[in-house]
């Protein structure tokens, strides 16, 4: 659910606060694929934890086929597993960023490499009739509709 939005942000700022914190109800499952999805800290992680117990919703680690509920194991299991994913955030981001500053040293691009333009563009074949639709004062928006494409594909 979460996976493109920043970890910066607190589990209550984020999406899943809302549903934790407004919809949840008493005897509802949240299901995460894994512990890591469900928040960048372990502080966090058991944050949550405990808003589901007290909120009587069960939550249910789809990878490792886990219910975490108010026991004790499964407490100390959760904070485990979120302590072993906050450590390889950190080790993921420490590799990145000792490789950018050895390609920085290096005097290497950053980033992904430039492609080569494209011999032939999608529309190509339709400009004589693009340019009359905009010789005629049609918005751009209405052109691309016309030719059946996206206003983006159009702009390029």
């Amino acid at each position: 659910m979460e996976g493109t939005l920043s970890g910066r942000l607190s589990w209550r700022d984020r999406a899943l606060g809302h549903l934790l914190t407004v919809t949840v109800q008493a005897g509802n499952v949240i299901l995460f694929a894994e512990v890591s999805r469900m928040a960048r800290s372990t502080l966090q992680v058991l944050e949550i934890l405990e808003h589901c117990m007290q909120r009587s919703a069960h939550v249910h680690i789809a990878k490792q086929r886990m219910v975490l509920d108010g026991s004790i194991p499964s407490r100390i299991t959760a904070m485990v597993l979120g302590l072993a994913a906050e450590i390889e955030r950190e080790f993921i981001a420490l590799r990145t960023r000792e490789a950018l500053a050895k390609r920085r040293s290096e005097g290497k691009p950053l980033g992904r490499p430039k492609g080569k333009p494209a011999a032939r563009l999608k529309l190509d074949a339709r400009e004589a009739l693009i340019r009359r639709y905009l010789a005629k004062g049609i918005s751009k928006l209405a052109i691309a509709k016309l030719v059946e494409c996206s206003p983006t594909t159009l702009y390029a």
